[in-house]
This record gives C-alpha cells, structure tokens and sequence, in this order.
C-alpha cells in the first residue's frame, strides 16, 4: 500500500507518495507559511488531497514536525519554528486530515531515512547532523530513530558552543531563552548573519561561498571560523556518543567543502587521538526526512 510522507519545515513543506519498497511516486513542495498555524495545517491537507489525486491511491500518512512532541502532553516543544510551541499538533492535525497519522520531529525523520536507504545503511548508530535554519541532529539505532523519555535526543544545537573564546562568550540569545548555543554559530542562517555583521550585504551561504572560491578573503575567514565551530560542537558528540557515522543534512550540507574542511578539523578536537568516522553527503537531499516520515508506517 502507498506510504505518504509530509515534511513540515520551518522553509518549505514537502510531500511525497512512496510505494512501500522506497520507489517515489510524485513529489510536492510548497513555501511554509511562516507564523500562520492554521495555514500551515490547511497547506498540509491539500498536500496529503493532491498526492491522492494525483496517484489515484489512498495512502498512510506520517509527519515530520520541526521541533518534537512532549512525550506525555503531545504538545509542540523546541521548535525553531516557534508558531508550533505549546500547539497540540498530533491531536490538530489528526482532526484536519480526519485520519490516522505519525509524527515524528524532521531531524529523526531524516536520520531514519538515511539510516533505512540512504548513506547510513549498513552502519548501527547513525548521526544525522542538521545544518539548516537551525542546528539539530536525529540519532537512528537499526534504522529506527531513538527516542529518550524526554524526545530530545540529538538536540546538539542547544548545548553551548564547546571550548569558546572571549569574542565568542555570551553569545547571541537563541529563541530558546539561553545564550550562546550552538544553533547562534553553526546553523546557515547564522554563517549568513556573520557575513552580514561584517559587510553590511545579505547573502545565501552559496554565495559566500563562492566569493570564497574566487579568493575573498572574509568569504575565507568567516567559512574557516564556521568549520571549527561546527567541529567543536560535534566534538562532544563523538565524544558521547562515538556514532558509526555522520551524515550532513541541511542547506549547508550542499557545500562541498564541508566534506573535505571538516574532517581534519574534527579530528583536532576530539579527545580520541584517531578520528575515522566517516562524514557523508545525504543521500536522499539536504531535507529527505520526507522519505523517513513516509517510512513512520514501514512495520
């Protein structure tokens, strides 16, 4: 039978009809009504209508949710997304769509996907990293997420930034209420606001990083700075947890410099004198947690 998997994220919402081996049967994508609740769960329905339509099937329906659900009240809780915050998302969605659905937080969505069919296949513990609009990570064991009694797992983006220096200490204040987090430092949107301090000019990631290719010296600096602290916040993961593996997701996943810039630096700050956890690309893009919410119903 036909799994539907819907990817509420704080950028885009994305939907997909999946047979029940992975085969993708239609796609669909549309801009995040930002701050609006109600449209966010009305752009939902007419998703989970159009994948219907479109495929003539009725499908299962999983839902990866920026933030996650706390375990006993199912209320929406650190959610960068913060319009979903104290919200009862399972029990409002449930009643819009008139069905049986899961939901999942996006980060766990993604690491099962990778995990199930995608760079993490094959390997135990998998550390799904997200650099995107904010910093989070979703651990799978087996190719099924892990969830600690309080759902937060993988929230490395609101521990402090490890090993700071006096420019680095507060900190900015995240929405979370604390200063400094790792999420200030390392998510795309802040190595864009560093760019900006600086220059005064809003520009994407990718095109910092091609001043950087083309020799622009703060374009170097600002990317070598983000490397470290994106190594120094992962440090104290491979020193928790020692994943079999790391698989990058988010929009700063795309950039290929990641891959070749953060393995010696990652290696210089863990405790252990050998690092050889590999660093990989996702397979499935940058956000495939649509395929990890698809596969909520894979029993």
């Amino acid at each position: 039978s036909m799994l539907i998997g819907i990817d509420w994220g704080g950028t885009k919402i994305e939907g997909v009809a999946m047979e029940a081996d992975g085969r993708e049967l239609l796609r669909l994508r549309e801009v995040t009504p930002r701050h609006d609740y109600q449209a966010c769960l009305t752009t939902i329905c007419a998703m989970v209508d159009a994948l219907e339509g479109r495929t003539g099937q009725r499908g299962s329906i999983g839902i990866g949710i920026p933030g996650s659900l706390e375990p006993v009240s199912r209320l929406g809780k650190g959610a960068s997304s913060t319009w979903i915050l104290g919200k009862p998302v399972e029990a409002d969605l449930k009643a819009a769509l008139q069905r049986d659905i899961r939901v999942e937080n996006d980060a766990d969505c993604f690491a099962a996907s990778e995990a199930v069919d995608g760079a993490g296949a094959g390997y135990n513990v998998v550390f799904a990293v997200i650099l995107g609009s904010g910093n989070g990570a979703g651990i799978a064991v087996n190719g099924r997420a892990h969830h600690g009694p309080n759902n937060s797992g993988g929230e490395w983006g609101h521990n402090p930034l490890p090993f700071p220096d006096t420019t680095e200490i507060p900190g900015k204040p995240c929405y979370c209420g604390r200063h400094g987090c790792i999420e200030t430092w390392c998510s795309g949107r802040a190595f864009e606001a560093q760019y900006t301090e600086h220059k005064g000019v809003e520009l994407k990631a990718a095109e910092i990083m091609d001043l950087k290719r083309k020799g622009d010296h703060l374009a170097g600096l600002l990317w070598h700075r983000y490397i470290d602290r994106v190594a120094r916040g992962l440090a104290t993961v491979v020193n928790t947890l020692d994943p079999d593996v790391l698989v990058m997701g988010g929009g700063m996943s795309n950039i290929d410099e990641l891959y070749t810039d953060l393995p010696p630096a990652l290696a210089r700050r863990t405790f252990s004198t050998v690092f050889h956890t590999p660093i990989l690309r996702n397979k499935h893009g940058d956000a495939s947690g649509v395929r990890g919410a698809a596969w909520l119903w894979k029993d």
